[in-house]
């Protein structure tokens, strides 16, 4: 699907919306739309991509979108899941995910949660000595089918995005596998666990170009290399090389695409193509994140210091961090009319505002847009990973509505309700007393 595709899909989408007043300037001023067709192909796209693997598990990091209804879809599409909690891994059984087909990653995993995943047989990668030492001691106890792996941190350094970085020098995850005495420590423990029999690394997300993600895994397959050689015995089998494939948040294009992503692998790290190792990915914004968008209407509008502004219900409460890193995690915007059709006017720089009572609630600032007006709609693209699954409930505003929508080729569109809107505006509470 090309850029023009998808800008005509959101527009068909969002009339829809308006029509069956899933948007509505006094119940719904807010919503988040899933394109399931979109999804469907993405994840079409990525098991081409990986066709040449032997053996590969593409298991969806739910943290992206936990809504267990995209869960399913995901699932129904040949996905795994990979989780990083006790709450996602309860979305993940409940959306219907086999355990050997769910990843638990988490450098804070409870005595209770591993024992937990090791009882269903659901695959763990260990973050720690520390949490080997426990695995231990649970495996003492009782045998268990996960697969059991090591995350390793190959410190390969950071992208432009510091925090969505985790292998640099002093991350907090995975064991770092140049401080002094971990690499013949992590030997010795694959040696006395002929149990531990993955390896898993993950380099970053957002920012982290592909070919540092491709570096950075192909010393984590160097390193699986060097157990099996050092012990004689295949005991690592399968690698874990985490997700983090960029987005373009720039235009409707999808850059880089997961061909060009197994192309740098295939650079840096060939022996993942030998059929030595079974394969696990960890994908989550690269697979959601262009296959959704926020709408919200523009309450007001007004000027200060001449720039003229629009007070719109789409803030910090669904675009935190947009709001909070505006230079990393910027956002594009599109202006609609009431009944959701594209505005053309000239473009008139402007900010636009959310609801939320601090000055900073800001989704751009001085942006250059056909002239908003009171009752229009903002639409904010991009946004299917992570906008609708992490909340921020600042002036106890409500979790909008998500609906997953589908066009078939008549061009008709069909909704399907993803997550209900969260109870909680005040006014109608007090009303009905």
């Amino acid at each position: 699907m090309n850029g023009s595709d998808k800008a005509g899909r959101r527009e068909r989408i969002l009339r829809a919306a308006v029509q069956e007043r899933l948007l509505e300037p006094e119940t719904a001023l807010l919503a988040g739309f899933v394109d399931l067709d979109g999804v469907g192909e993405t994840v079409t796209s990525l098991h081409r991509a990986f066709r040449d693997f032997p053996q590969v598990l593409h298991a969806f990091a739910a943290k992206a979108n936990c809504l267990v209804p995209v869960l399913e879809e995901l699932r129904r599409n040949g996905m795994g899941c990979e989780v990083a909690s006790a709450g996602e891994l309860a979305q993940a059984l409940e959306a219907g995910f086999e355990p050997e087909h769910i990843v638990f990653d988490s450098p804070a995993k409870t005595r209770a949660e591993l024992d937990r995943a090791l009882s269903l047989g659901i695959a763990v990668n260990a973050d720690s000595f520390q949490e080997l030492s426990r695995l231990d001691e649970i495996l003492a106890t009782r045998r268990s089918r996960s697969r059991i792996g090591v995350r390793v941190n190959p410190q390969i350094g950071g992208g432009s995005i510091t925090a969505m970085s985790t292998a640099t020098t002093t991350s907090k995850f995975g064991i770092p596998l140049q401080d002094e005495g971990n690499r013949q420590r992590l030997l010795r423990t694959y040696q006395d666990r002929p149990w531990l029999t993955w390896v898993h690394t993950h380099i970053g997300s957002q920012g982290c170009p592909p070919d540092l993600i491709a570096q950075g895994i192909a010393k984590a397959v160097d390193f699986a290399e060097e157990i099996n050689t050092r012990l004689g015995r295949r005991q690592v089998t399968g690698i874990d090389i985490g997700g983090g494939l960029p987005v373009n948040f720039d235009t409707d294009e999808t850059t880089p695409g997961f061909d060009t992503y197994v192309g740098h692998l295939r650079e840096h790290a060939p022996a993942l193509f030998s059929g030595t190792y079974e394969i696990v990915t960890e994908f989550g914004r690269s697979v959601l994140a262009k296959n959704g968008f926020t709408a919200a209407y523009v309450e007001y509008t007004k000027t200060a210091g001449g720039r003229p502004v629009a007070i719109t219900h789409a803030g910090a409460q669904v675009a935190t961090r947009t709001v909070f890193a505006p230079d990393a995690w910027p956002l594009r915007i599109e202006a609609h009319d009431p009944d959701g059709r594209a505005k053309h006017g000239p473009p008139v720089p402007q900010d636009i505002a959310g609801p939320c009572c601090f000055a900073g609630d800001l989704l751009a600032r001085d942006r250059a847009l056909p002239l908003l007006d009171a009752g229009d709609l903002v639409v904010v693209p991009d946004t299917g990973a992570y906008y609708f699954s992490t909340p921020f409930h600042y002036n106890s505003l409500p979790e909008p509505a998500v609906h997953g929508a589908r066009i078939d080729a008549g061009g008709q569109v069909t909704f399907q309700l993803l997550r209900p809107a969260q109870a909680g505006h005040l006014m109608p509470a007090l009303a009905g007393r």
